[in-house]
């Protein structure tokens, strides 16, 4: 029994190591890329889009809306209140929406993570993450001319953290608390790719995802909902499913639903858009995400 037991904490050990080393070097890439953008770049980015709607651009302005949602290094909670105080300044509910949905999916943090899934796996998630701003904003743009979409009166703008007058100082502190907030949730990611990789049979997952099963959109859709914590985490998971057969269009879904329904975005969310509107925005995540993915699958 010892013996089993030992022979198989060599080869999930082994698989472990092995993904650690893929996926190690996109993670403290990413940490230390997304943690530059938000000391350097993060007031900038948001002051862009006030100045968009300063502009009058009308529809063309959901385009760069949705391109700053993802330069924004905020998470959900964060992008909140700032769009909160975009809402003080005058910026239409269409380009918030283009901006926060944007932010929900995908970030320069978790982009660079992406790059471990290979540059079409990285061109699709940026694509989507893209496409799924614009429409949303323009949903909101058809359906909200007359009312309001959003409802920021509990939510006010956070305090910047990154305030420490040594400028070398401010960046290391905020390399930390990225490495503490992705930290442990890329590691799990990584345990669960080796046991996957250890005991789920290849030929059983690549016939529930693989290209040819419509049904397996809908699983992947699915899952991203309760299993998507840390978009980090599931970089492990992902480039293991693909390489056992998910098709790319599965893999998108996943990317979109669980992302813009983890817990902590929900429970915010549904605070500033109201029961009825966060309905509408599980509707449209899901419907979404199942279009993506039968495109990318023709593709």
């Amino acid at each position: 029994m010892f013996d089993i037991i030992q022979r198989e904490a060599i080869y999930l050990w082994y698989y472990f190591s092995v993904q650690l080393q893929q996926i190690a070097p996109y993670w403290l890439l990413g940490i230390v890329i997304g943690s530059m953008v938000s000391v350097f770049g993060k007031d900038k980015i948001h002051n862009i889009l006030v100045s968009i709607q300063q502009k009058h651009l009308g529809i063309a302005g959901l385009v760069p809306a949705s391109l700053l949602g993802i330069a924004s290094p905020l998470c959900m909670y964060g992008t909140i209140p700032i769009a909160a105080s975009f809402s003080q300044k005058g910026v239409k509910d269409d380009y918030l929406a283009a901006f926060m949905m944007s932010s929900v999916l995908l970030n320069p943090q978790l982009l660079i993570y992406s790059s471990a899934l290979g540059s079409f796996a990285l061109s699709v998630r940026f694509i989507c993450c893209f496409l799924c701003g614009i429409i949303a904003g323009l949903l909101v743009r058809i359906f909200y001319k007359k009312k309001s979409f959003f409802r920021f009166t509990k939510f006010y703008e956070i305090s910047n953290r990154d305030t420490d007058p040594n400028i070398f100082l401010r960046l290391l502190k905020n390399i930390f608390r990225n490495m503490k907030a992705t930290g442990y949730w890329f590691l799990i990611g990584i345990v669960l790719s080796a046991l996957f990789q250890r005991y789920v049979p290849t030929q059983q997952f690549a016939s529930l995802f693989g290209k040819q099963e419509y049904f397996g959109l809908l699983m992947a859709a699915t899952i991203g909902v309760p299993l998507y914590v840390c978009g980090g985490g599931t970089i492990p998971l992902l480039q293991q499913w693909l390489t056992e057969g998910m098709s790319m269009g599965a893999a998108a879904s996943f990317m979109i639903t669980g992302a813009s329904t983890k817990i902590t975005n929900l429970s915010a969310l549904k605070i500033v858009i109201g029961t009825k509107n966060f309905v509408l925005y599980f509707i449209y995540i899901i419907v979404f995400s199942l279009l993506c993915g039968l495109f990318v699958n023709m593709i």
